[in-house]
This record gives C-alpha cells, structure tokens and sequence, in this order.
C-alpha cells in the first residue's frame, strides 16, 4: 500500500454512531483521506456500512503534492486496534468485573515490565482483524492502534506479525516525528513522548518491509484552539506525513474527548484536504504559509457548510 505526501486520518470510527456519521461525511466531502476503525465495538458492523461509498486504498495525490484528499474513492481505511480500556472481543484474563481492560497507562506498564499474557493478546488482535474483514469484505489499508498501544514492548511484534499474516500490503503508523520537526510544531512535549515510546519502531518496520509514514502530527490538549493549530500540523513534513485527528458528534459517557471531537469535525468541515494543502503551499519537508484569500473564512464565505455539519460549542 502507497502512502501519499499527506494523510489526514480520523480516528475512532465506531467509537459511536454519531462519530462514526461525522467521520463519513467527512470523508465523502474530502475533507479528510483515511479513516481508522475499531472493529472491536459491536455497531461496527453497522457503521461499516456508511463506508460502503469509499473506494479504500486511496493513492492519488491531493493538490498541493497531498494525498487523495478530493475523492472519496482515494479514502483509505484501516483498523484501530483496541487493546486497552475497553471490553474485547475474546475472553481475556485482564478484564475487569465490567469486562473492560486494564487502561493505557496500566498496560503500557505490564507491558514494559513483560506480563503480558501475548498469546492472549495475540488472539485478540486475530480477532479484530477478522471483524474488521467481515464488515469490508477485504483486508485493512493500514494498522495503528487506538492510543498507539502497538508501539509497547512485545506488543509491537505480535501486532506486526498480525498485519504480515492478515493484511501484508498494508502499511503501519508510526507516532513518532524528527525531534527538529517535533520541536517545530505545538505541545512537542507530547510528541517526544510519542517518539520515546516508539524508539525502535521505523525499524522494525523496515526489516519485515513494511511501509509507515516517517512523520508524524496531531497531538494536543484537546482544549486549544484547533482552527489555529491545524496548519501547524501540517509543518516540517517528511515524505509520507500523518496527522491524527478526532472529529466526531454526540457525547458518549466517559468520553473524555467529547467536546474537542465536535470542535475538530467543524474545523476539518470548513474545507476539502486538498483544497486545505494548496492553501497552505505546501510540499513535503516545507513549513506552510496560507497564499494570500485562501484562508478557512474565505472558503467558507465560498462555500458555507452543509446545516447539519455539527459547530462548536458556544463559548
């Protein structure tokens, strides 16, 4: 699977079916060019049906040197493991007594300190591929994992032996950045993080020949200014540059995320990706800067969003 120059991915597809909507329309609008799945929830099967008009495997290039941000056939759409915090699909020791797994945090510690059950969670990940195939018909474009739980320590290489077995031509997501280009965008903190926890990764891609992004964006507070900070995920881009983001509708329980979610898809909403990355005159490796009347306002005053699109809240 080819990446292009810039993939816009919507994470947490099936988390609910508000999201789920959001995330489609956005996709079909052009607004984003990859949409991340959780096949482990029960309304996946459901919700897969809304990516019946997207084509997958999209390779095309967007303007501006981007990535299939113009047509819904050229939407990739990939499977967001979920291997904390949740229920599973199998039965598996670390469930608690409402069957959710331990959280991220908890994981990524029995991870490092080598207790984790891999067989188990091996069996799980086999699971998620399978329902993920059983809703599309066809194997996912590219794996990640939902709070990147597959860059952890023997978790990794249960996860890419999977995606060797189940989805060969897929390709992978790598959280992690440059420091330099880390260093150029917003919460950089956060990203550093990322990068620690994912030393290692490039390469173990590398030797199984599997194709990843080599940089990497979207981290934040989910409480600033999205508007502002979307450009500046797009800085200091490498070849085959991913942004993650979270764009959604509704407020589920426990969905610490809700409100950003809204912000986010309203934000995304205002103009098609490839319109977004001629904008901002972009090209791989080059530091945007908006051409001038090409701004998300202008667009909008071209082209007001649909009445349904969901807003932000009112401050």
């Amino acid at each position: 699977m080819t990446l292009p120059s810039y993939t816009l991915c919507a994470d947490d597809f099936a988390l609910s079916p508000q999201i789920s909507e959001t995330i489609a329309d956005l996709a079909r609008r052009g607004c984003i060019n990859a949409i991340s799945c959780m096949a482990v929830f029960p309304g996946w099967r459901r919700d897969a049906r809304l990516l019946t008009p997207l084509g997958g495997a999209g390779t095309g290039d967007a303007g501006g040197g981007g990535g299939g941000g113009g047509d819904p056939a050229n939407v990739q759409v990939g499977l967001h493991l979920v291997l904390a915090g949740e229920r599973p699909i199998t039965r598996m020791a670390r469930q608690g007594a409402d069957g959710r797994l331990p959280s991220a945090d908890a994981t990524m510690l029995l991870a490092h300190a080598r207790r984790l059950d891999l067989d188990e969670l091996s069996a799980e990940v086999d699971a998620q591929f399978a329902a993920f195939a059983t809703a599309m018909g066809r194997a996912p474009d590219f794996v990640d994992a939902h709070q990147h739980m597959h860059v952890f320590p023997g978790v990794r290489e249960r996860v890419i032996a999977a995606t060797l077995r189940h989805a060969p031509g897929a390709w992978m997501r790598n959280p992690a950045d440059r420091l330099a280009a880390a260093l150029r965008r917003p919460f950089a903190g956060k990203a550093i993080g990322s990068n620690l926890h994912a030393i290692g990764l490039a390469r173990a891609f590398a030797r199984h020949g599997i194709a990843s992004n080599d940089s990497f964006a979207g981290h934040y507070d989910y409480r600033g200014d999205y508007e502002a900070l979307l450009p500046a995920f797009f800085r200091a881009a490498g070849r085959r540059h991913l942004i993650m983001c979270h764009p959604g509708d509704g407020r589920l329980a426990d969905d610490s995320i809700a409100d950003a979610r809204i912000v986010e898809a309203a934000v995304l909403g205002a103009m098609p990706l490839a319109e977004r990355i001629a904008a901002l005159t972009l090209t791989p490796g080059r530091t945007p800067g908006l051409k001038p009347g090409r701004t998300p306002d202008a667009h909008r005053a071209r082209h007001p969003a649909p009445r349904h699109a969901p807003t932000p809240p009112a401050p």
